[in-house]
């Protein structure tokens, strides 16, 4: 392994937890920048309300904003009133210079504990000096069954 393989992997791991800590923070535009230009996010094998795929940092940008576009009364997104997303396992292969896959295990937290987890499975690009989300597929694999964040997909789908 080279001195460029372990920054890569480092610099994917940052925008991996970039990814969470602004997304958990409703950080929209630090989330977005996540992304390359032309990032996708989708979901993948999932249930009816759990189906979502946006193109494009703007609207990847535009779906999180949603987020946060809830008037007075309205119902909110979910019904936790903190989410943490914890990331475990992350397998980081370098496919070259400037693309990697990655296979990444995530548990969301909230009020009740572990709420959902799943897998993270991703194709990053380098773009300048970063390393950035090109394809996100989100995979959750279980979901508790006092789970406080179950509708937040459907409750922002545009």
């Amino acid at each position: 392994m080279t001195i460029d393989d372990l920054l890569a992997r480092e610099a994917i791991r940052d925008t991996l937890a970039k990814y969470n800590v602004s997304g958990d923070r409703l950080k929209v535009d630090d989330y977005a920048a996540c992304f390359t230009e032309d990032g996708v996010i989708q979901s993948e094998r999932a249930p009816g309300d759990f189906i979502f795929r946006y193109e494009g940092r703007e609207a990847i940008r535009a779906w999180q904003n949603r987020w946060l576009s809830r008037e007075p009364g309205q119902d909110t997104v979910h019904k936790a009133s903190f989410v943490r997303h914890h990331l475990g396992t992350c397998k980081i292969d370098l496919t070259g210079p400037n693309t990697a896959k990655v296979r990444t295990y995530w548990a969301a937290w909230t009020d009740i504990g572990p709420d959902h987890c799943g897998v993270y499975i991703d194709d990053f690009r380098k773009v300048g000096d970063d390393w950035l989300i090109a394809l996100r597929r989100v995979r959750k694999d279980w979901v508790s069954p006092q789970g406080l964040f179950e509708s937040a997909i459907s409750n922002t789908d545009g």
